[in-house]
């Protein structure tokens, strides 16, 4: 499958070459004013589509990741485009059943028991807080800034409401990034052909920079959660909190945004452990500490050669800025997004060109300067 600059190789070629009349000062004020005026009405209308936008970001994740395992397929077996892209989309499927066939009536059987026993746990944590002045006064100071009834009735309505939602866009995010996964080559075209001939070939390779740093950040990202997920259920398992696989469940996937599975996970898990004794509670505390201490420092430098190489504190401040922005979704598609940005302020404003850019990842060497 031809990259984006290929593209905009052959787009070029296609179209006649033009040029441009002499303009006069007013037709030059002119039309500067109307391009001032045309750029900010389109900025308004951009800022109430956001929630459209970040939909459209969502597929193009999905269809990068499908594509990523397409061609890996067609890489190894010569199989045409289409029947390499239905054996990913089946594969997936398959994948997905199965393990909830395998592991469903475990997990619920976990979830079950996760649901019966945090409320005891709770309980009992608060009668051990309760026995010393530290922990009445904590626990003295929690009551008073706890929800009322009808406060937690609204904010589950208010989950409930989100769920549903969150659901549906799902299911619009996958058949979205299966339509454009499915045809490629036609969406690229239309985007460069709507940007004007001399900037082409530029935003070919951003492009291309920003697809290649996403595919990058995808491959590390997803084996950064499978041990985030694997690593906490195991921990938990071994020092005996209850429903420590569906925690770590939770963990992994919470894990698709940097720094927030551990955390998530952190207090059903120090709620349990502490419920079954204080030693258990600190060995949760311990594991919880250790899987996080293992993911920076020794899984995240090992897959730095498949994902970009983010700094922690652009990671974080991304994930700020996204949700006062966007909401939840842009929590979600902070890190991705972030990584956009910082392609195009390496490409645009700092003027690097791909091979720079993508000096942290995999990308291939540049070509020899011609003699």
């Amino acid at each position: 499958m031809s990259n984006f600059a290929e593209q905009s190789d052959m787009i070029t070629q296609e179209e006649a070459p033009w040029t441009k009349a002499r303009d006069n000062l007013e037709r030059r004020v002119f039309r500067a004013t109307v391009v001032v005026l045309a750029t900010l009405a389109a900025a308004y209308v951009l800022w109430l589509l956001v929630d459209l936008l970040l939909l459209l970001f969502a597929c193009a994740l999905v269809s990068l990741i499908l594509l990523t395992f397409t061609n890996a397929i067609r890489r190894r077996t010569k199989l045409p485009f289409g029947l390499a892209l239905a054996l990913v989309v089946l594969g997936l499927i398959a994948a997905i059943g199965g393990a909830v066939a395998f592991f469903g009536a475990t997990m619920q059987t976990e979830f079950a028991e996760l649901a019966t026993r945090l409320p005891a746990a709770w309980t009992d944590l608060r009668g051990r807080m309760s026995t010393s002045p530290v922990g009445a006064a904590v626990l003295e100071r929690a009551q008073a800034v706890a929800p009322s009834g009808q406060t937690i009735v609204n904010v589950a309505t208010g989950a409930l409401a989100a769920l549903g939602g969150a659901l549906s866009g799902l299911i619009l995010v996958l058949v979205g990034g299966l339509y454009l996964a499915a045809q490629p080559t036609l969406y690229a075209v239309g985007l460069l052909r709507l940007i004007p001939p001399g900037a082409r070939a530029s935003a070919a390779e951003t492009l291309d920079a920003i697809s290649v740093s996403l595919r990058n950040w995808l491959k590390g990202q997803g084996l950064g959660m499978v041990f985030v997920g694997i690593g906490t259920g195991f921990g938990l398992w071994l020092v005996g909190v209850p429903a420590a696989w569906a925690i770590g469940l939770v963990a992994g996937l919470a894990e698709f945004v940097p720094y927030l599975g551990i955390f998530v996970a952190a207090i059903p898990a120090v709620v349990l452990g502490f419920g079954q004794g204080t030693d258990t509670g600190l060995w949760t505390i311990a594991v919880l500490i250790a899987v996080q201490q293992l993911q920076g420092n020794l899984v995240m430098p090992l897959l730095q050669n498949r994902m970009v190489d983010l700094p922690p504190a652009v990671t974080i401040f991304g994930i700020i800025a996204a949700g006062i922005l966007f909401g939840v979704a842009g929590v979600l598609l902070a890190t991705p997004l972030t990584i956009v940005v910082l392609v195009l302020v390496r490409r645009l404003y700092l003027e690097e060109d791909k091979h720079e850019v993508l000096a942290s990842g995999n990308a291939p060497p540049p070509p020899p300067p011609s003699a």
